[in-house]
């Protein structure tokens, strides 16, 4: 990878061949990516399978699912209030009157129960009917208050089992078509901002190329931003996590931008640094060790490596330029239904990456009253090799 600055129209090349040859390998899964839950719903009975297979293994009757993304991810019900109780084979879904229709409509052989009262009141009563004696739940996705109405409805003979991470286990491992789906979430989001970089002009503000870039991701089927997106110019360009203002463009400034599109119910994370004049030569020599730590992480990556080898591979990069104290955040993290899923790419962490994984490689370095310089990538892990899912140019774009 080379680091002589990059024309915009080069840019624009690339990304138009790399949407073409994308579309004539995907067009036929894209077609199916509009079909409803109810018409895909071997993906979710095989995933409640695997994850009861998990529940038995703990020794649990049943366990009780909170989290959208995981309900999600296990029936196909895209409602924003319910509890998924699965256990002995069966699913239950309990929400109220706005979603009945919905879950009807979205799932295939899960029970639907309509609330009477509150939702966890409603879920520890069934539970108590059923004489349900081991229930599991995810301490870091149900609160301390819905663990104690859930106990109290449920009674004192139901004993409540904390079980860490049983679903993020199996979302982790991503199925080719969650895979399809990502590689079309990264070109939009790469389009969107391939869009937004004709934008930077002096004069326009963070809010004005925002907006743009939020726009053409659902002008291009997206259900919106997997985050708040991140445009941050000159001296906030070193706050890693900038919220867009309505602070104009000069020229000679560092620009960062960071966004990502929801899909399918997939995401994508992005992030391309431009320079707005001509860079110096200290930005191009701290955009020379970000990338080549970028090249070094992206090169770690592989099925049984630890997350925390690839992190040391982009700081041992960085520190040899002495820039490394300059890197203030972890290296990635994992992508999926959620912007940010395990596993973490940080330091010290002993997850050995998988087949099927997803993880961003984002390394940084930002200097408070100067500006920062992130570049960052969508990487999947596969049994023999590794794939870039964000395919537009990482070299250093001068306008």
């Amino acid at each position: 990878m080379h680091n002589e600055p990059l024309h915009f129209a080069q840019v624009r090349k690339t990304q138009r061949a790399n949407r073409e040859n994308f579309e004539l390998n995907w067009k036929g899964y894209w077609l199916d990516c509009s079909l409803p839950a109810s018409s895909m719903s071997s993906p979710f009975k095989t995933r409640r399978k695997a994850l009861n297979k998990l529940i038995s293994g703990a020794k649990l009757d049943a366990m009780v699912i909170t989290h959208p993304a995981n309900w999600y991810y296990l029936t196909g019900f895209t409602g924003e209030a319910g509890v998924l109780i699965l256990g002995d084979g069966s699913a239950t879904l309990i929400t109220d009157g706005r979603f009945t229709t919905q879950v009807r409509e979205e799932t295939v052989s899960v029970r639907l129960v309509q609330q009477k009262g509150s939702l966890m009141e409603s879920t520890g009563r069934l539970l108590r009917e059923k004489a349900i004696k081991r229930v599991g739940f995810d301490p870091a996705q149900t609160s301390v208050a819905q663990l104690n109405l859930l106990q109290k409805a449920a009674g004192s003979r139901t004993k409540w089992i904390p079980v860490p991470e049983l679903v993020g286990t199996l979302r982790a491992r991503k199925e080719p078509s969650e895979l399809a789906r990502m590689r079309q979430a990264a070109i939009l989001a790469g389009d969107a901002l391939t869009s937004a970089i004709k934008l930077l002009k002096p004069g326009v503000m963070e809010n004005e190329v925002a907006a743009e870039i939020e726009y053409q991701m659902r002008k291009g089927g997206a259900s919106g931003p997997a985050f708040e997106t991140i445009v941050a110019f000159g001296e906030r360009s070193a706050l890693p996590h900038a919220r867009p203002t309505a602070k104009r463009l000069r020229k000679n400034e560092l620009v960062v931008l960071d966004l990502g599109a929801i899909l399918a119910h997939y995401c994508s994370d992005i992030t391309r640094t431009v320079y707005v004049g001509r860079a110096p030569g200290r930005v191009k020599q701290w955009y020379k060790a970000v990338l080549e730590a970028q090249n070094a992480a992206i090169t770690a990556v592989r099925a049984g490596v630890t997350c925390g080898d690839v992190d040391t591979a982009a700081r041992q990069v960085l520190a040899g330029y002495k820039l490394d104290r300059l890197f203030t955040h972890s290296t990635g993290h994992g992508l999926g239904l959620e912007v940010h899923e395990d596993p973490r790419v940080a330091r010290g962490q002993k997850t050995r990456l998988e087949p099927g994984f997803v993880v961003t490689i984002e390394p940084g370095v930002y200097m408070a009253g100067v500006g920062g310089i992130r570049i960052e990538d969508d990487v999947a892990v596969h049994a023999g090799n590794t794939e870039v899912l964000t395919r537009i140019p990482r070299d250093l774009i001068e306008l």
